[in-house]
């Protein structure tokens, strides 16, 4: 059976030095349930869609067996939890090792909720089916909408109740990632590792992640640029679709530009740069407005993790990092108005465009205005009757929006198919992602997050069938809040 399900194991993280993992024992369930499984990624690293549906494959996904070749550890990490320094790793969590491809790409394959870890610091390490459904339905989203993420190979029910506020069923996901080095990774090596234990990490990161031959260069720096690169590219993606990851610590920052760990995340409906999701960002440090910045936040703590390999005086190691972040700022605001304007049809750039962006921005906060359902509306050209359209002030935006379309080459139909790419006429709304959750986690019903999955991996289709996804939850005089689920 193994081997019909296509398990091929290369473990090169274990071959680090033993401080950065744990190994760990297996904490089995009594009667785990396969609720979910993910034919596109189990096709995508090789294996094979009717035997992960057998037990052999369920008792994988529950942590009940370890798949042949896999080496099950802990990883070890510290991070910047809302601003503060801790020591940390993976307290619910475990990596079988990494899946090669039929396309020889590597991907970890880890379960999350499997029990406790040398790092739970208390806690039982397992994890609720609500939060578990969630992480599979919005890291789906994000991928359709074509940001970097981690993904979800399964979801089983453990048959076992955990208790948090109240009892809830327990539940494992299987996640896929390009692997989880995270930034607080490094700051774990650098605060209780040798320069020899860091530089072991920054080279495996080097080679797994951007193998390069880099001449005569600061390889190290190098591998700074590298991650400022992903990460800008990655936050101005997030913006663009009005994606809110809800805690971005530094220990939820990854090395390749992926989006991971979805807990209390969501997507803003009424635009507001202020919007916050989460029930434990009571300060608004990760408010959407605050994204960006928070990024480069992080990447400094990376670059002070990396400073005593950039160079031996740390003061020189201290300049060069410090000329590398300040490319940040300036690689977030080139991706942002790059997709920006493509919201926008616009093909080429105008120096005056930035402030036709952000004019229409702060009309649609002052209009309380829907930031996903406004694109759409710019796209076809459908406006309904609501106060921001009806207003002069967006009239006259609207009439600079056209003299500005019509200084480029490209034709009217051009831009709205661009446009058509862009502006995604469905997200995860919050209250539809409420609703699929509380059909399966209270009744066992699967049918409507099937639903949900099927109409959120298209989301530049633009069909009929959409629309009624589009639509804006009942008004609420209570704000929505996310929980971390841990």
């Amino acid at each position: 059976m193994e081997k019909t399900i296509g398990w091929h194991f290369d473990n090169s993280y274990v071959r680090l030095p033993s401080i950065y993992y744990s190994e760990l024992s297996l904490h089995p369930v009594h009667l785990p349930k396969l609720v979910l499984l993910n034919e596109d990624v189990a096709t995508s690293l090789g294996l094979d869609i009717q035997a992960l549906q057998g037990e052999e494959a369920v008792a994988v996904f529950a942590g009940n067996k370890v798949p042949k070749g896999g080496e099950p550890i802990a990883q070890a990490y510290a991070g910047h939890q809302f601003g503060h320094f801790n020591m940390l790793g993976d307290g619910r969590a475990l990596l079988y090792g990494e899946q090669i491809t039929p396309l020889n790409e590597r991907y970890d394959i880890a379960l999350k909720g499997s029990g406790r870890t040398p790092y739970s610091r208390g806690g039982d390490g397992r994890a609720a089916l609500g939060p578990m459904l969630r992480e599979y339905i919005i890291s789906e989203a994000m991928f359709a909408l074509g940001i970097p993420t981690s993904r979800s190979l399964a979801v089983v029910t453990t048959g076992e109740s955990i208790y948090r506020e109240t009892e809830q069923p327990g539940a494992i996901v299987t996640r896929v990632a390009s692997s989880h080095l995270r930034v607080g990774t490094f700051q774990y090596a650098a605060h209780w590792g040798t320069d020899e234990e860091l530089q072991r990490l920054a080279d495996y990161a080097l080679e797994r992640h951007f193998p390069n031959d880099y001449g005569e260069q600061n390889r190290y720096l190098h591998l700074l640029q590298e991650v400022i690169k992903q990460q800008a590219s990655l936050i101005a993606k997030w913006q663009l679709v009005g994606f809110i990851h809800g805690v971005m610590n530094t220990d939820n920052m990854t090395i390749s530009g992926e989006t991971i760990d979805y807990g209390p995340c969501a997507f803003m409906d009424t635009y507001d740069p202020a919007t916050v999701f989460s029930s434990i960002d009571r300060q608004g440090r990760y408010a959407y407005g605050n994204q960006p910045n928070i990024g480069g936040w992080n990447l400094t703590r990376l670059a002070e993790a990396l400073l005593p390999l950039i160079h031996e005086d740390q003061e020189t190691a201290i300049q060069l990092a410090q000329d590398v972040l300040q490319q940040y700022p300036q690689l977030y605001v080139q991706n942002w108005l790059r997709g920006m304007r493509a919201k926008l049809g616009i093909f080429n750039e105008e120096q005056e465009d930035k402030d036709l962006i952000e004019e229409l921005l702060q009309l649609m906060q002052q209009y309380k205005a829907d930031y996903t359902n406004t694109f759409i509306a710019l796209t076809f050209g459908q406006f309904d009757e609501s106060s921001l359209f009806n207003s002069s002030a967006f009239k006259d935006w609207y009439q600079k929006w056209l003299a500005r379309l019509a200084r480029q080459q490209q034709t009217k139909d051009m831009s709205q198919q661009l446009m058509r790419q862009y502006n995604p006429a469905v997200i995860p709304r919050n209250h539809r992602v409420e609703e699929a959750l509380e059909a399966a986690v209270e009744q066992g019903d699967y049918n409507v997050i099937n639903k949900l999955l099927k109409v959120l991996a298209q989301p530049y289709a633009h069909t009929k069938e959409q629309q009624e996804y589009a639509s804006l939850p009942e008004p609420c005089s209570q704000p929505y809040r996310t929980f971390c689920g841990t």
